[in-house]
């Protein structure tokens, strides 16, 4: 998996602070432009973030380029409705050539099931060729390609959503495959949004775990992890 943080909103934490100063402020957007410094920034976006007022982070958006995870990935990742997503079609992308697929760790640590595993996806993949091969349209054939095929995705969030997605998905009880997805995602928006999402994370980093009896039973361990990100 390769993920890597394609375009963002311009200067991000300068528009959320804009944005949330002109709500209180009875002058001019550009008189406010005039006014901000980087302290003013700073200071200000701490203020709404512990206030909760979060509707002016929609203002700012990120865009992420995503390599290499499994359709069982990304069937959970577009469940986050209020995103945009491109991703690679089985439609018009032939895999006659190559089925690049995703192992899981706990299959891959245990050499009888990894064979089982290579083989099984290798007759998978001959079938799906003989199929192309046959006359069988790609969007019929792809019938039987497996959740563990690899897929390319493109998505864009708005910052008030990505909070929502790490809450969740940065959590030790979701699925292993986009937890590390969302865990590379925010190392990349802390790095060009610091203050937004410097207490970015699963949702037991500033309050119990809201997992409730499903816990993890980690949260100091989670906690400590996340403030090295």
């Amino acid at each position: 998996m390769q993920v890597a943080l394609l375009q963002y909103t311009p200067d991000p934490e300068t528009t959320v602070a804009l944005a949330a100063r002109l709500c209180y402020s009875p002058a001019s957007i550009g008189e406010l432009q005039d006014k901000l410094s980087n302290a003013d920034i700073h200071g200000f976006l701490d203020k709404i973030m512990s206030l909760g007022h979060h509707s002016v982070l929609e203002h700012v958006s990120f865009t992420f380029g995503i390599d290499g995870i499994s359709r069982v990935t990304s069937h959970q990742l577009v469940r986050h409705r209020i995103a945009s997503f491109s991703q690679q079609s089985q439609r018009y992308v032939s895999l006659k050539n190559r089925l690049a697929t995703v192992m899981p760790l706990s299959i891959e640590e245990r050499p009888e099931l990894r064979q089982l595993f290579t083989s099984c996806m290798a007759d998978l993949q001959k079938a799906y060729a003989a199929m192309v091969d046959a006359g069988i349209p790609a969007e019929d054939a792809r019938y039987i390609l497996p959740n563990a095929t690899q897929t390319n995705i493109i998505m864009t969030m708005n910052a008030r959503e990505l909070l929502h997605f790490f809450a969740l998905r940065c959590c030790e009880r979701a699925q292993w495959e986009i937890r590390g997805m969302a865990v590379e995602m925010l190392k990349l928006a802390k790095g060009v949004a610091p203050v937004i999402f410097r207490a970015a994370g699963p949702g037991c980093l500033d309050g119990p775990c809201p997992e409730g009896t499903l816990t993890c039973g980690k949260i100091s361990e989670v906690r400590e992890r996340f403030k090295q990100l």
